[in-house]
């Protein structure tokens, strides 16, 4: 039972802050990714498949806010970071253990 319950609150933390984990992701990566990227991401580094309507969903939302910008490469659309995701991120960032201290308030 209590792996159950493990195995859902690690999907809960990861599906809120996947945009976090995108805007990092870019920030990190020298070239654009796509959804299935996003996806295998997550599932390769946190064991978790998450449905391409909540990562499109979520890359639409980003992109609508001006943190990400789509093109299209080789047939495939792919995003990339504004200036406006390197300064969230890069706040984020900053910001971690501020972040970490409140993560461990809640426990």
């Amino acid at each position: 039972m209590s792996e159950e319950f493990l195995r859902e609150m690690r999907e809960r933390i990861i599906v809120e802050l996947l945009d976090v984990l995108i805007l990092g992701s870019l920030n990190e990566s020298a070239s654009p990714m796509g959804g299935y990227d996003v996806i295998s991401l997550v599932r390769k580094r946190f064991g978790v498949l998450l449905s391409s309507g909540t990562v499109y969903g979520l890359i639409y939302a980003m992109e609508r806010e001006g943190l990400i910008r789509g093109m299209l490469e080789r047939r495939k659309r792919v995003y990339k970071l504004t200036e406006k995701g390197k300064e969230i991120i890069q706040s984020v960032q900053q910001r971690k253990n501020e972040i970490i201290r409140l993560i461990k308030m809640l426990l």
